[in-house]
């Protein structure tokens, strides 16, 4: 099987594999301890937690804390309804953990448009009296990077929280330095599924969704897996480290990519994009015959979230595609443990494919 689907989930890097095992220890041993208890196995257990929250921590802007959740989707929702804000401003690509999130807390809910190349313009106005503002840094279906802070700057100066969806971004760009909240998904990041957190500026008050023992400062109850905030800490921290390089691996992938694929069209900006996320479009293109007929190579029509679904994706119809153009796009996504060879196979055979069509 050859690997492209790397917005869905990337691949556990074996660091942080290493970093888990010790904690998911039988009973001869006391790594199985709740971090919440006060004797010396939940002590030890609790500062294996706080490490990976300082290393995850290292991610974001200066100035704030890091919540622990289940996932990016609870980070977002807890940013969302914890804000109690009710009055929205949502890019028209934004994920549906925001889209449905702010819709279900909306009085009032504003879309900002985006272009044919998927930007939000930086200077579209605010609505008056909008409590907040989200637009994410990376979308997960096209890889077009937003103006971020520019945005942020705009929103605050309309009196609004600014909250940034970070999925795709985390570890591979800088954060947007004057956001008030911005969500990470640890299985994006090559961490394990079920962990995701909340960055909250300093000096933002947001009320609990879960509540019950009070951890994680009260805003989310129950009890944290040392396994999972291991992994993703160390995960966190090989982001980081290998950010250059990393991306410098992965233009090259996309280069060979658009080089085997030239009778595709892209969709959305090739300049201001993450160059792991490659998400094209041919005339009368069959998606679902192409995926059957390629059942060795992984890749995606779209959101993982939003697979079956049936319609067709908002994120192209936002960028001015007709139906027929969004339902005949594909999107690959490579990275750090994509090899070239797996690229140039992988793309030889959808484009072998797609002629035949």
């Amino acid at each position: 099987m050859i690997y492209l689907d790397y917005q869905a989930t990337t691949p556990l890097a074996p660091e942080a594999r290493e970093a888990m095992l010790p904690w998911l220890a039988g009973p001869e041993s006391e790594a199985f301890a709740n971090p919440h208890s006060p004797h010396k196995s939940g002590r030890r257990a609790a500062a294996a937690i706080e490490i990976a929250r300082e290393n995850v921590a290292a991610l974001f802007p200066p100035g704030g804390r890091v919540v622990f959740t289940a996932s990016a989707t609870e980070a977002l929702n807890l940013a969302i309804i914890g804000s109690a804000a009710r009055t929205f401003a949502v890019s028209a690509i934004e994920h549906a953990a925001v889209f449905e999130t702010a819709r279900y807390q909306a009085d009032s809910f504003e879309i900002l448009p985006v272009d044919g190349e998927g930007l939000v313009d930086p200077d579209a106005p605010i609505p008056p009296g909008t409590d907040l503002v989200a637009v994410m840094q990376v979308n997960n279906e096209i890889g077009t990077i937003q103006s971020v802070s520019e945005i942020a700057a705009r929103a605050h100066a309309a009196g609004a929280l600014f909250l940034c969806d970070a999925v795709q971004a985390g570890g591979k760009l800088q954060p947007p330095e004057n956001a008030d909240l911005i969500a990470l998904s640890a299985h994006k990041l090559h961490g394990p599924k079920g962990i995701g957190a909340l960055w909250i500026r300093e000096g933002i008050k947001l009320n609990p969704l879960i509540h019950g023992g009070g951890q994680e400062g009260g805003l989310r109850s129950g009890t944290l897996s040392p396994s999972l905030c291991a992994g993703f800490g160390v995960a966190a921290s090989l982001a980081l480290a290998r950010q250059a390089q990393d991306a410098v691996h992965v233009e090259a992938l996309w280069n060979a990519a658009r080089a085997a694929l030239p009778n595709f069209t892209l969709n959305g900006s090739a300049a201001h994009r993450w160059h792991g996320n490659l998400n094209l479009r041919s005339q009368g293109l069959d998606v679902s015959r192409l995926m059957s007929e390629l059942r060795n190579i992984a890749f995606s029509a779209g959101s993982a979230c939003a697979s079956g679904s049936g319609k067709p994706s908002h994120v192209l119809k936002a960028i001015g595609l007709s139906e027929n153009q969004a339902r005949s796009s594909i999107r690959l996504g490579f990275g750090r443990y994509t090899r070239m060879s797996e690229v140039v196979e992988a793309c030889a055979l959808i484009a072998a494919a797609a002629a035949d069509q």
